[in-house]
């Protein structure tokens, strides 16, 4: 059955920061929801790109090179491999585009609290 996504409704349903939520896949991409606030490890992800759209709140993308500020209704992909962390002063809500089974944390070793499982539906 084909139904619509109500965004508000579904980021209503967690509180959790860092724990991605899947809503949708299309042609072998997930459209993860999460609730991010505080500062991320530094981590890349070595065969997938990234695109970090703002629903809410504003955060900073940290590149070893420099940073890029995203405020609500901007978008960034970030190239395969790209090192890089996000950071939100104040609790930001995300959609994450990325391929099936990417891991959050890429490659990098973090801590059990930036460590979220994959294919958790909301």
């Amino acid at each position: 059955m084909i139904e619509k996504i109500n965004i508000d409704e579904k980021f209503s349903l967690f509180s959790e920061h860092w724990r991605p939520k899947t809503v949708a896949q299309l042609n072998g991409q997930e459209f993860k929801l999460a609730k991010i606030q505080g500062e991320y490890p530094w981590h890349a992800h070595e065969d997938a790109d990234e695109m970090f759209f703002i629903w809410k709140g504003s955060i900073v993308l940290e590149f070893r090179t420099h940073s890029v500020v995203l405020n609500e209704g901007e978008a960034l992909v970030i190239p395969k491999g790209v090192e890089h962390r996000p950071i939100a002063k104040n609790e930001a809500q995300i959609f994450l585009i990325e391929p099936m089974a990417t891991k959050n944390n890429g490659t990098a070793h973090v801590d059990a609290k930036y460590d979220a499982p994959n294919d958790v539906w909301i």
